[in-house]
């Protein structure tokens, strides 16, 4: 049996995929994470109409989206929506709340400490550590070199 090379490789798998709407996935992109912030907007002047103050406001906008992001991520809606929307929804708050759900709905089956509570950050969990240490790291410099 005969061995086929890396380019040989590279063009039968260009050969069989199909092309893909790069236009016309950046402007669902585009629309989708235009509306993920447009509701955020309209939360937050929700929020406000209801009297809290602005920073209350933002927070609540925060936690409904982690929520709703989390909710449909649980019924397995969130998966349908992403795959027409794309980049757009993986908005950083929504996409970060689906990171930590997707795995840990994954595993349930395996029990609500070893399933669910062992992989709940198995996605977030490096963009954790990597993002706390980058900005210690980031401050120790600032603050070294009064910049």
């Amino acid at each position: 049996m005969r061995s086929i090379t890396p380019e040989e490789y590279a063009r039968s798998v260009k050969a069989a995929s199909p092309p893909s709407p790069v236009v016309k996935d950046c402007c669902l992109a585009f629309l989708c994470g235009g509306a993920v912030c447009a509701l955020g907007q309209v939360l937050c002047n929700c929020y406000q109409a209801l009297g809290l103050a602005l920073p209350e406001a933002r927070m609540a906008v925060s936690i409904s989206l982690i929520f709703l992001s989390a909710t449909l991520t649980a019924l397995g809606w969130y998966d349908n929506i992403a795959k027409h929307a794309g980049a757009g929804v993986l908005v950083p708050i929504t996409g970060f709340a689906n990171s930590m759900v997707s795995p840990a709905m994954e595993f349930k089956s395996e029990g609500f400490i070893t399933g669910l509570g062992a992989k709940l950050f198995t996605v977030a969990g490096p963009v954790l550590v990597f993002g706390i240490t980058a900005s210690v790291a980031y401050g120790l410099i600032i603050f070294i070199f009064q910049i």
